[in-house]
């Protein structure tokens, strides 16, 4: 299992202080494309730190929505969503390129992340837009207890998927994400720990009702802007060293 973090969060005066640090204990970093966070400058340093520590780059687009951090939902028809995708993954593709860094995998942000898992027409439109770009890139996606539905979607137009689980964050009964509404919905470090822990070696999660669910995940999430993200990185990956990953 690989160790993922989004990153790239900050913009203008509003700077993140731990993407450095957190970049040395990961293996794959989803970087903010500009539509929820990051800027230029940002989105140069952070491929820059990419490369300095041979980590996986990803693009992490999101709907048009600075004030809410990529976190509200949008009604964008697809003849919209599609060219906005497209113009987030070229923006860190072109970026990435003027430092011989190459984009490896795109993985949306946020509302734009819920809407696919949760509404078929908003998959559909996500991996139309993988499609339908000049080069095909596997799409990160969260790995439920069956993805049937996605698999076959993603299969349809030759789209390879990457399933992740999320070490931070509560689930419910239905195996999905609690909505951020609710706040319990980050989990503590502690928490965030014990669930990394039993994702890594038993590859289950105890929901929100106290529920057992089993999930096979190809990589785990911690978001970079959780409270101790540093700490909760640095702490997973010595699990994953002790199970030999």
């Amino acid at each position: 299992m690989k160790l993922n973090a989004d990153l790239g969060e900050s913009f203008g005066h509003w700077q993140a202080t731990s993407d450095q640090d957190i970049m040395a204990y990961i293996d794959q970093a989803n970087v903010a494309c500009g539509y929820h966070a990051g800027d230029p400058k940002v989105l140069q340093r952070t491929v820059a730190l990419v490369k300095r520590h041979n980590v996986s780059l990803g693009a992490h687009p999101s709907y048009p929505d600075l004030q809410g951090f990529g976190r509200r939902s949008m009604r964008i028809p697809a003849d919209e969503l599609i060219p906005m995708i497209h113009a987030q993954m070229a923006i860190v593709e072109g970026m990435a390129k003027c430092q011989n860094v190459a984009l490896e995998y795109v993985k949306p942000h946020g509302a734009l992340y819920n809407d696919m898992m949760q509404h078929a027409q908003v998959f559909e439109d996500v991996v139309s837009a993988m499609a339908e770009y000049h080069q095909r890139y596997p799409l990160m996606i969260q790995a439920l207890a069956n993805n049937d539905f996605h698999r076959q979607i993603a299969s349809h137009h030759n789209i390879d998927l990457i399933f992740e689980a999320f070490a931070d964050r509560r689930y419910t009964a239905t195996g999905y994400l609690e909505s951020r509404q609710n706040p319990d919905a980050v989990l503590s470090s502690i928490e965030a720990l014990a669930q990394a822990r039993l994702l890594i070696e038993r590859g289950e999660v105890i929901t929100d009702q106290g529920k057992r669910i089993s999930i096979v995940a190809d990589s785990l999430c911690v978001h970079g802007d959780s409270p101790d993200a540093l700490k909760m990185v640095s702490q997973i990956r010595e699990i994953l060293q002790q199970q030999g990953v």
